[in-house]
Protein backbone atom coordinates (compact mmCIF):
# COMPACT_ATOMS: atom_id res chain seq x y z
CA UNK A 1 0.00 0.00 0.00
CA UNK A 2 2.87 2.32 0.89
CA UNK A 3 4.59 1.63 -2.45
CA UNK A 4 1.34 2.32 -4.29
CA UNK A 5 0.89 5.65 -2.53
CA UNK A 6 4.51 6.56 -3.31
CA UNK A 7 4.04 5.64 -6.97
CA UNK A 8 0.84 7.67 -7.16
CA UNK A 9 2.48 10.73 -5.60
CA UNK A 10 5.41 10.50 -8.04
CA UNK A 11 3.04 10.22 -11.01
CA UNK A 12 0.98 13.16 -9.77
CA UNK A 13 4.08 15.31 -9.33
CA UNK A 14 5.26 14.45 -12.86
CA UNK A 15 1.77 15.20 -14.21
CA UNK A 16 1.60 18.55 -12.43
CA UNK A 17 5.07 19.52 -13.64
CA UNK A 18 4.10 18.68 -17.22
CA UNK A 19 0.99 20.89 -16.88
CA UNK A 20 3.14 23.78 -15.72
CA UNK A 21 5.58 23.27 -18.59
CA UNK A 22 3.03 22.77 -21.38
CA UNK A 23 2.20 26.47 -21.94
CA UNK A 24 5.91 27.14 -22.54
CA UNK A 25 6.50 24.42 -25.11
CA UNK A 26 4.96 26.37 -28.00
CA UNK A 27 6.68 29.64 -27.13
CA UNK A 28 10.00 27.78 -26.91
CA UNK A 29 9.70 27.13 -30.65
CA UNK A 30 9.70 30.85 -31.45
CA UNK A 31 12.91 32.32 -32.88
CA UNK A 32 13.89 35.60 -34.48
CA UNK A 33 15.14 33.97 -37.71
CA UNK A 34 12.15 31.66 -38.16
CA UNK A 35 11.57 32.82 -41.76
CA UNK A 36 15.25 32.97 -42.77
CA UNK A 37 14.75 30.36 -45.51
CA UNK A 38 11.05 30.63 -46.36
CA UNK A 39 10.66 34.44 -46.42
CA UNK A 40 13.95 36.17 -45.61
CA UNK A 41 12.65 39.69 -46.39
CA UNK A 42 9.51 39.48 -44.26
CA UNK A 43 10.62 42.16 -41.80
CA UNK A 44 11.41 44.76 -44.47
CA UNK A 45 8.17 43.98 -46.36
CA UNK A 46 6.08 44.52 -43.22
CA UNK A 47 8.07 47.61 -42.24
CA UNK A 48 7.47 49.24 -45.62
CA UNK A 49 3.71 48.83 -45.25
CA UNK A 50 3.78 50.13 -41.67
CA UNK A 51 5.82 53.15 -42.79
CA UNK A 52 3.24 53.96 -45.47
CA UNK A 53 0.34 53.68 -43.01
CA UNK A 54 2.22 55.78 -40.44
CA UNK A 55 2.69 58.55 -43.01
CA UNK A 56 -1.06 58.49 -43.72
CA UNK A 57 -2.14 58.67 -40.07
CA UNK A 58 -0.52 58.59 -36.64
CA UNK A 59 -3.51 56.58 -35.41
CA UNK A 60 -1.69 53.59 -36.93
CA UNK A 61 0.59 53.54 -33.86
CA UNK A 62 -1.93 53.14 -31.02
CA UNK A 63 -4.24 51.12 -33.29
CA UNK A 64 -1.67 48.39 -33.98
CA UNK A 65 -0.34 48.43 -30.41
CA UNK A 66 -3.81 47.94 -28.90
CA UNK A 67 -4.67 45.28 -31.48
CA UNK A 68 -1.63 43.22 -30.43
CA UNK A 69 -2.43 43.56 -26.74
CA UNK A 70 -6.12 42.68 -27.20
CA UNK A 71 -5.13 39.73 -29.38
CA UNK A 72 -2.60 38.24 -26.96
CA UNK A 73 -4.79 38.55 -23.85
CA UNK A 74 -7.65 36.59 -25.46
CA UNK A 75 -6.77 33.10 -26.77
CA UNK A 76 -3.09 34.12 -27.01
CA UNK A 77 -1.13 35.87 -29.78
CA UNK A 78 -2.87 34.10 -32.67
CA UNK A 79 -4.50 36.91 -34.71
CA UNK A 80 -7.96 35.73 -33.56
CA UNK A 81 -8.94 39.37 -32.90
CA UNK A 82 -8.66 40.16 -36.62
CA UNK A 83 -11.20 37.57 -37.75
CA UNK A 84 -14.57 38.95 -38.91
CA UNK A 85 -17.89 37.66 -37.64
CA UNK A 86 -19.99 35.32 -39.79
CA UNK A 87 -23.74 34.58 -39.71
CA UNK A 88 -22.97 31.62 -37.45
CA UNK A 89 -20.33 33.18 -35.21
CA UNK A 90 -19.81 36.50 -33.44
CA UNK A 91 -16.03 36.99 -33.46
CA UNK A 92 -13.76 38.60 -30.84
CA UNK A 93 -13.60 41.92 -32.67
CA UNK A 94 -17.35 42.43 -32.16
CA UNK A 95 -17.26 42.08 -28.38
CA UNK A 96 -18.04 45.41 -26.69
CA UNK A 97 -14.49 45.62 -25.27
CA UNK A 98 -13.07 45.48 -28.81
CA UNK A 99 -15.43 47.83 -30.64
CA UNK A 100 -13.10 50.76 -29.89
CA UNK A 101 -10.18 49.11 -31.70
CA UNK A 102 -9.34 51.52 -34.52
CA UNK A 103 -9.74 50.25 -38.06
CA UNK A 104 -6.22 51.40 -38.96
CA UNK A 105 -4.78 48.55 -36.89
CA UNK A 106 -6.69 45.89 -38.83
CA UNK A 107 -5.92 47.65 -42.12
CA UNK A 108 -2.18 47.67 -41.38
CA UNK A 109 -2.06 43.90 -40.81
CA UNK A 110 -4.26 43.10 -43.81
CA UNK A 111 -2.15 45.29 -46.12
CA UNK A 112 1.10 43.86 -44.74
CA UNK A 113 -0.20 40.32 -45.28
CA UNK A 114 -1.09 41.18 -48.89
CA UNK A 115 2.39 42.63 -49.44
CA UNK A 116 4.07 39.55 -47.96
CA UNK A 117 1.92 37.18 -50.05
CA UNK A 118 2.62 39.16 -53.23
CA UNK A 119 6.20 37.93 -52.90
CA UNK A 120 6.18 34.50 -54.59
CA UNK A 121 8.74 33.11 -52.16
CA UNK A 122 6.67 34.17 -49.14
CA UNK A 123 3.13 33.39 -50.34
CA UNK A 124 1.12 31.59 -47.63
CA UNK A 125 4.29 31.13 -45.53
CA UNK A 126 3.86 33.91 -42.92
CA UNK A 127 1.12 33.96 -40.29
CA UNK A 128 -1.10 36.95 -39.56
CA UNK A 129 -0.07 36.58 -35.89
CA UNK A 130 3.60 37.11 -36.77
CA UNK A 131 2.79 40.02 -39.07
CA UNK A 132 0.92 41.72 -36.20
CA UNK A 133 3.87 41.12 -33.85
CA UNK A 134 6.29 42.69 -36.36
CA UNK A 135 4.00 45.63 -37.11
CA UNK A 136 3.69 46.30 -33.38
CA UNK A 137 7.45 46.56 -32.97
CA UNK A 138 7.62 48.84 -36.00
CA UNK A 139 4.96 51.32 -34.82
CA UNK A 140 6.66 51.54 -31.41
CA UNK A 141 9.96 52.43 -33.05
CA UNK A 142 8.35 54.87 -35.51
CA UNK A 143 6.83 56.82 -32.62
CA UNK A 144 10.10 57.14 -30.72
CA UNK A 145 10.15 53.90 -28.76
CA UNK A 146 12.83 51.20 -28.71
CA UNK A 147 13.58 48.73 -31.50
CA UNK A 148 13.74 45.11 -30.37
CA UNK A 149 14.13 41.73 -32.10
CA UNK A 150 10.77 39.97 -32.59
CA UNK A 151 10.49 36.25 -31.98
CA UNK A 152 8.57 34.56 -34.82
CA UNK A 153 6.94 31.23 -35.56
CA UNK A 154 3.36 31.72 -34.31
CA UNK A 155 0.50 30.15 -36.17
CA UNK A 156 -2.96 31.66 -36.54
CA UNK A 157 -5.68 30.35 -34.25
CA UNK A 158 -8.73 28.32 -35.21
CA UNK A 159 -11.11 30.06 -32.79
CA UNK A 160 -12.46 33.61 -32.53
CA UNK A 161 -15.52 34.01 -30.32
CA UNK A 162 -16.81 37.19 -28.70
CA UNK A 163 -17.81 35.15 -25.67
CA UNK A 164 -14.13 34.37 -24.99
CA UNK A 165 -13.31 38.07 -24.53
CA UNK A 166 -15.43 38.66 -21.43
CA UNK A 167 -13.29 39.31 -18.35
CA UNK A 168 -9.99 38.85 -20.22
CA UNK A 169 -9.02 42.51 -20.74
CA UNK A 170 -8.07 45.01 -18.00
CA UNK A 171 -10.65 47.66 -17.23
CA UNK A 172 -9.89 51.40 -16.73
CA UNK A 173 -11.19 51.06 -13.14
CA UNK A 174 -8.82 48.25 -12.09
CA UNK A 175 -6.73 48.55 -8.92
CA UNK A 176 -3.22 47.14 -8.57
CA UNK A 177 -4.35 43.74 -7.29
CA UNK A 178 -6.71 43.30 -10.23
CA UNK A 179 -4.03 44.37 -12.72
CA UNK A 180 -1.40 42.08 -11.20
CA UNK A 181 -3.78 39.13 -11.11
CA UNK A 182 -4.77 39.47 -14.76
CA UNK A 183 -1.20 39.92 -16.01
CA UNK A 184 0.11 37.11 -13.78
CA UNK A 185 -2.38 34.75 -15.44
CA UNK A 186 -0.28 35.23 -18.59
CA UNK A 187 3.08 34.82 -16.88
CA UNK A 188 3.69 38.57 -16.66
CA UNK A 189 5.09 40.22 -13.53
CA UNK A 190 4.12 43.49 -11.88
CA UNK A 191 7.13 45.13 -13.55
CA UNK A 192 5.98 43.79 -16.94
CA UNK A 193 2.50 45.19 -16.29
CA UNK A 194 3.83 48.64 -15.36
CA UNK A 195 6.07 48.66 -18.45
CA UNK A 196 3.26 47.58 -20.80
CA UNK A 197 0.98 50.25 -19.32
CA UNK A 198 3.22 52.80 -21.06
CA UNK A 199 1.35 51.93 -24.25
CA UNK A 200 -0.90 54.70 -22.90
CA UNK A 201 1.94 57.08 -23.79
CA UNK A 202 0.37 57.24 -27.27
CA UNK A 203 -3.17 57.19 -28.53
CA UNK A 204 -6.48 58.37 -27.23
CA UNK A 205 -9.44 57.38 -25.12
CA UNK A 206 -13.14 58.10 -25.27
CA UNK A 207 -14.75 60.34 -22.66
CA UNK A 208 -17.05 57.56 -21.49
CA UNK A 209 -14.07 55.51 -20.27
CA UNK A 210 -13.07 57.96 -17.52
CA UNK A 211 -16.02 60.34 -17.02
CA UNK A 212 -16.68 58.79 -13.58
CA UNK A 213 -13.35 60.25 -12.39
CA UNK A 214 -14.33 63.83 -13.22
CA UNK A 215 -18.06 63.88 -12.41
CA UNK A 216 -19.26 61.16 -10.06
CA UNK A 217 -16.30 59.40 -8.50
CA UNK A 218 -17.88 58.83 -5.08
CA UNK A 219 -20.50 60.39 -2.76
CA UNK A 220 -17.70 62.15 -0.87
CA UNK A 221 -15.66 63.23 -3.91
CA UNK A 222 -17.29 63.99 -7.24
CA UNK A 223 -13.77 64.32 -8.71
CA UNK A 224 -11.23 61.57 -8.03
CA UNK A 225 -8.90 63.08 -5.38
CA UNK A 226 -5.87 61.37 -6.98
CA UNK A 227 -6.49 63.40 -10.15
CA UNK A 228 -4.51 66.61 -10.63
CA UNK A 229 -7.07 69.45 -10.14
CA UNK A 230 -5.97 71.46 -13.18
CA UNK A 231 -5.94 68.32 -15.32
CA UNK A 232 -9.43 67.43 -14.06
CA UNK A 233 -10.66 70.89 -15.12
CA UNK A 234 -9.09 70.40 -18.58
CA UNK A 235 -10.79 67.02 -18.92
CA UNK A 236 -14.15 68.52 -17.93
CA UNK A 237 -13.65 71.15 -20.63
CA UNK A 238 -12.95 68.50 -23.27
CA UNK A 239 -15.59 66.10 -21.99
CA UNK A 240 -18.53 68.15 -20.67
CA UNK A 241 -21.45 66.33 -19.06
CA UNK A 242 -23.70 64.52 -21.53
CA UNK A 243 -21.12 64.86 -24.31
CA UNK A 244 -21.01 62.13 -26.94
CA UNK A 245 -19.12 59.40 -25.01
CA UNK A 246 -17.22 58.56 -28.21
CA UNK A 247 -15.41 61.92 -28.25
CA UNK A 248 -11.69 61.07 -28.08
CA UNK A 249 -8.92 62.82 -26.17
CA UNK A 250 -5.18 62.14 -25.91
CA UNK A 251 -4.13 59.73 -23.18
CA UNK A 252 -0.84 61.56 -22.68
CA UNK A 253 -1.58 65.30 -22.42
CA UNK A 254 2.09 66.28 -22.87
CA UNK A 255 3.63 64.13 -25.63
CA UNK A 256 0.68 62.28 -27.19
CA UNK A 257 2.54 61.39 -30.39
CA UNK A 258 5.77 60.16 -28.83
CA UNK A 259 6.27 56.77 -27.24
CA UNK A 260 8.32 57.75 -24.19
CA UNK A 261 8.66 57.63 -20.41
CA UNK A 262 6.63 60.82 -20.05
CA UNK A 263 3.75 58.48 -19.17
CA UNK A 264 5.41 57.93 -15.78
CA UNK A 265 6.16 61.63 -15.29
CA UNK A 266 2.47 62.31 -15.82
CA UNK A 267 1.59 59.79 -13.10
CA UNK A 268 3.90 61.62 -10.67
CA UNK A 269 1.81 64.75 -11.31
CA UNK A 270 -1.58 63.06 -10.91
CA UNK A 271 -2.18 63.08 -14.66
CA UNK A 272 -2.90 59.43 -15.35
CA UNK A 273 -6.12 59.30 -17.38
CA UNK A 274 -7.51 56.03 -16.05
CA UNK A 275 -7.76 54.83 -12.46
CA UNK A 276 -5.69 51.86 -13.66
CA UNK A 277 -2.96 54.31 -14.73
CA UNK A 278 -2.88 56.53 -11.64
CA UNK A 279 -2.99 53.59 -9.22
CA UNK A 280 0.53 52.66 -10.39
CA UNK A 281 1.72 55.78 -8.55
CA UNK A 282 -0.71 55.96 -5.65
CA UNK A 283 -0.07 52.35 -4.61
CA UNK A 284 3.24 52.20 -2.75
CA UNK A 285 3.98 48.72 -4.13
CA UNK A 286 4.39 50.09 -7.66
CA UNK A 287 5.33 53.73 -6.97
CA UNK A 288 9.07 53.02 -6.85
CA UNK A 289 9.06 51.53 -10.34
CA UNK A 290 7.17 54.56 -11.69
CA UNK A 291 9.69 56.90 -10.06
CA UNK A 292 12.61 54.93 -11.51
CA UNK A 293 11.29 54.88 -15.07
CA UNK A 294 10.20 58.52 -14.93
CA UNK A 295 13.83 59.45 -14.34
CA UNK A 296 15.58 56.72 -16.35
CA UNK A 297 14.40 56.31 -19.94
CA UNK A 298 16.91 53.55 -20.75
CA UNK A 299 15.82 51.45 -17.80
CA UNK A 300 12.19 51.81 -18.92
CA UNK A 301 12.98 50.88 -22.53
CA UNK A 302 14.84 47.76 -21.43
CA UNK A 303 11.94 46.70 -19.22
CA UNK A 304 9.44 47.43 -21.98
CA UNK A 305 11.24 45.32 -24.61
CA UNK A 306 11.48 42.46 -22.11
CA UNK A 307 7.76 42.72 -21.35
CA UNK A 308 6.80 42.90 -25.04
CA UNK A 309 8.84 39.79 -25.80
CA UNK A 310 7.12 37.93 -22.95
CA UNK A 311 3.70 39.19 -24.09
CA UNK A 312 4.45 37.88 -27.59
CA UNK A 313 4.88 34.36 -26.16
CA UNK A 314 1.41 34.21 -24.58
CA UNK A 315 -0.79 31.37 -25.81
CA UNK A 316 1.23 30.84 -28.99
CA UNK A 317 -0.16 28.26 -31.42
CA UNK A 318 2.21 25.82 -33.14
CA UNK A 319 1.96 22.43 -34.89
CA UNK A 320 -1.61 21.16 -35.23
CA UNK A 321 -3.00 23.92 -32.99
CA UNK A 322 -2.95 26.54 -35.74
CA UNK A 323 -2.36 27.30 -39.40
CA UNK A 324 -1.40 30.15 -41.72
CA UNK A 325 -4.52 32.04 -42.75
CA UNK A 326 -4.79 32.99 -46.43
CA UNK A 327 -6.95 35.95 -45.37
CA UNK A 328 -6.35 37.39 -41.89
CA UNK A 329 -10.04 38.32 -41.62
CA UNK A 330 -11.46 34.83 -41.99
CA UNK A 331 -10.67 31.23 -41.22
CA UNK A 332 -9.31 29.06 -44.05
Amino acid sequence: MGRLNLLMSVLLSIFSVSIVLLPNLASAQLKTNYYANSCPNVESIVRNVVNQKFKQTFVTVPAVLRLFFHDCFVEGCDASVIVSSTPGNTAEKDHSDNLSLAGDGFDTVIKAKAAVDSNSRCKNKVSCADILALATRDVIQLSGGPWYPVELGRLDGFTSKASNVEGKLPKPTFNLNQLNSMFASHGLTQADMIALSAAHSVGFSHCGKFSNRIYNFSPQNLIDPTLNKQYAAQLQGMCPRNVDPRIAIDMDPKTPRTFDNNYYKNLQQGMGLFTSDQVLYTDKRSKGTVDLWASNSKSFQNAFTTAMTKLGRVGVKTGRNGNIRFDCGRMN
